[in-house]
């Protein structure tokens, strides 16, 4: 049994806090590959009985970038030609593939197994995106500080409360195990995303990614 574990909101606000305030601008690259990136992920790798719960958490990450940016499959493949990873994520029906080996996904038409190079390529993929999206993504968590200051609930403004409709309407309609969540435990989850996507958008957000995806599938 798979399960996601929910934060409670005031950590949420003080991580993103300190996150915002430490983190700098990605740097616009001009690599044609991902040979640099790559290899760092490389020097630290999954056991096979880990890899589970890091397709469950690859899969959120895409989700949270899907809801904040309103991206689709194009987006992703377009990233992953960029990166030379076409070799992992060729077409559409690749990329259903390995997000349908997520085992918390509704249906059994999905490959159930998802190497480390496919799993090195999502985080490599997801941390491109979260990159390319990060001016909204920091405008998304500045606007959350801002809500929890003034004591407001997130979903009273448009960009926060579009994001969490989108996240958690998508999820409903993917996950088995959505019926069981509240609402609160949805958001908690939409938010506790973005905050890590504020992370992942940064230079070196890829190690961040891979090195919390080791570190949650221990548990």
């Amino acid at each position: 049994m798979h399960t996601v574990r929910y934060p409670a909101s005031t950590r949420l606000i003080s991580r993103a806090q300190a996150m915002r305030s430490t983190l700098k601008p990605s740097a616009t690259t001009n690599e044609t590959g991902p040979s640099p990136n790559w290899e760092e992920l490389t020097q630290k790798a999954p056991e096979p009985t880990q890899l589970d719960n890091i397709k469950a958490q690859l899969d959120l990450v895409l989700l949270a970038l899907e809801a904040m940016a309103e991206i689709g499959s194009e987006a992703m493949l377009k990233v992953a030609a960029e990166l030379n990873l076409e070799p992992m994520v060729a077409d559409r029906v690749a990329l259903w593939r390995l997000r349908q080996s997520n085992p918390l996904r509704k249906g059994q038409g999905g490959r159930k197994k998802l190497d480390v190079e496919e799993a090195r390529s999502l985080v490599l993929i997801s941390c491109h995106l979260a990159s390319q999206h990060q001016a909204l993504i920091r405008r998304a968590v500045a606007l959350l500080e801002q809500m929890a200051e003034q004591n407001r609930e997130p979903h009273t403004i448009a960009l926060l409360g579009d994001y969490i409709d989108r996240f958690s309407n998508t999820y409903a309609d993917r996950m088995e195990d959505a019926e069981t969540l509240s609402a609160k435990e949805l958001t908690n989850l939409a938010l506790k995303l973005l905050i890590d996507l504020l992370f992942y958008s940064s230079p070196g957000g890829h190690r961040r990614l891979w090195l919390a995806l080791l570190d949650r599938a221990k548990t």
